[in-house]
């Protein structure tokens, strides 16, 4: 009997709100687009939140598609597994090393988005269409720059459009990425094979003697891991890491 009483109460007060809600003054329009002189179309503020909303949740794969952060994260993540840690330094910490270097390396571009694009759209002086166009310059640059020619041919080839493309300016981002992302993977084995090579031959020579000495019961790694950190912390090794790939970008 109480649960009839309030559905009845929530229908009437419903169906009573209803001329209210129908005869309500209109508020800020929702989906509207505005052609402007030059032919170019302005969203309302509405539409233009619901694709700030929308390009957030892309945020994490913009972040390793189009930055240097791919490129860090798997050298660090080389790097300990050479030295033979593996919990320490911790993901988060390889993680939050990873943001704020590429945040580093990549301060020139976002200063130049800023000048080109963001500043201009606070101002009103460019739409949020040719705001987004004016953004994507520098970080095509940025991506131009680490590309190898070979790995864009690939891709080109892959997309069938051999000879569609009349130059690397006018390269669709649909190719870009993949060919960029493609090019940092090499790079980043690269640096860390040559990471490895150092804390190996460390591995082989204490390998070597715990033989000839005939501990061949005792783990190699448990006496070479405190001569690689010992190795690693007299080469200034986390300084000579970070620079070392802040210089690869060109920094």
């Amino acid at each position: 009997m109480i649960n009839k009483r309030l559905i009845f109460s929530f229908f009437f007060l419903i169906f009573s709100c209803l001329p209210a809600i129908v005869n309500a003054e209109p508020g800020l329009p929702a989906v509207t687009v505005t052609t402007n002189p030059d032919g170019s179309q302005e969203y309302t503020v509405t539409l233009q939140i619901l694709f700030m909303m929308t390009a957030l949740t892309l945020l994490p794969a913009a972040l390793i598609m189009m930055t240097s952060f791919t490129r860090i994260i798997i050298v660090l993540s080389i790097l300990r597994q050479a030295i033979g840690l593996q919990q320490s330094p911790s993901n988060q910490i390889l993680l939050g090393m990873a943001l704020f270097l590429t945040l580093f390396i990549m301060t020139p571009t976002l200063d130049k988005v800023n000048e080109l694009a963001l500043q201009p759209y606070l101002n009103n002086e460019m739409t949020s269409l040719q705001a987004v166009e004016a953004a994507a310059q520098p970080v095509r640059e940025f991506m131009l720059a680490q590309t190898r020619e070979d790995d864009v041919a690939l891709y080109v080839k892959l997309a069938g459009k051999e000879g569609q493309i009349d130059s690397l300016e006018t390269l669709p981002f649909t190719i870009l990425m993949p060919a960029f992302v493609t090019s940092e993977l090499k790079t980043a084995f690269q640096i860390g094979f040559m990471l490895f090579i150092p804390f190996l031959i460390v591995d082989m020579v204490v390998a070597s003697v715990l033989m000839a000495m005939g501990m061949m019961m005792l783990s190699p790694i448990i006496i070479s891991l405190p001569f690689k950190i010992m190795l690693f912390v007299m080469v200034d090794g986390w300084s000579m890491i970070m620079g070392t790939l802040a210089a690869s970008f060109g920094i």
